[in-house]
């Protein structure tokens, strides 16, 4: 899945001189977390992110009274504290590259730029309902984990014993186990109703099925 399907278009942007408490209320009004800092020609010039405002509250209100806080806050402007060098994508950029981007740079939002406009933003938010959609944690449905050898045709034939069995895999996915190189995990969710089925089938053709965490992988690990 792409940025451009799932990104938020209609943009909440505010000028460089927006006073910190109105951009404050604005946030609280939208019931958002960022605010884009744009130009007179909407051109991205930084973003504010509710995090960034408390801490500037919070750091003034050591040393101020409630009157000079708020004074002082009607003075200041976004652009005294919003992040200049913000790290854009584009409608194209994939959402595993998006989460790559978030997670390395520890940033919970990204302004999506398309030909030199802004078009957009997508959060850690948007990534987390996307990954909960993808895996079909919100369906009725049975979670199985199969250790398997990183080999060619594994998952295929993992597929093809269900597909025998007619049960229908929802959702696959699969990640390296650290301990063990060479080993992944294959995820799948299946219809609750068909989760015995599926695990006696996959039983039946040698694979080690896991519905439950486990401290020792030992006795699931596929076999040499």
């Amino acid at each position: 899945m792409y940025v451009g399907s799932v990104m938020h278009t209609q943009l909440v942007t505010v000028a460089p001189d927006t006073s910190l408490s109105q951009a404050q209320r604005i946030i609280d009004d939208r019931k958002i977390n960022h605010l884009l800092v744009v130009d007179k020609k909407g051109e991205l010039l930084g973003i504010v992110s509710d995090r960034d405002l408390k801490k500037s509250w919070a750091s003034s209100a050591t040393t101020l009274s409630k009157n000079e806080l708020n004074y002082l806050l009607d003075q200041l402007t976004v652009a005294s504290i919003m992040a200049r060098q913000t790290i854009n994508i584009t409608p194209g950029t994939t959402i595993e590259r998006a989460a790559h981007l978030m997670q390395h740079h520890r940033i919970s939002a990204l302004p999506v730029i398309a030909n030199d406009k802004l078009v957009g933003i997508i959060t850690t938010s948007d990534v987390m309902q996307v990954l909960l959609e993808a895996i079909g944690i919100e369906k009725d449905s049975m979670r199985l984990t199969v250790l398997v050898k990183d080999r060619i045709g594994v998952v295929a034939e993992v597929s093809r014993i269900l597909k025998d069995a007619g049960v229908n895999i929802r959702s696959l996915f699969s990640w390296p186990e650290k301990k063990h190189p060479g080993v992944y995990y294959l995820v799948l969710r299946v219809p609750a109703a068909m989760g015995a089925k599926a695990i006696g089938h996959l039983r039946e053709a040698g694979f080690k099925v896991l519905t439950e965490h486990v401290a020792d992988l030992t006795p699931f690990l596929p076999d040499a």
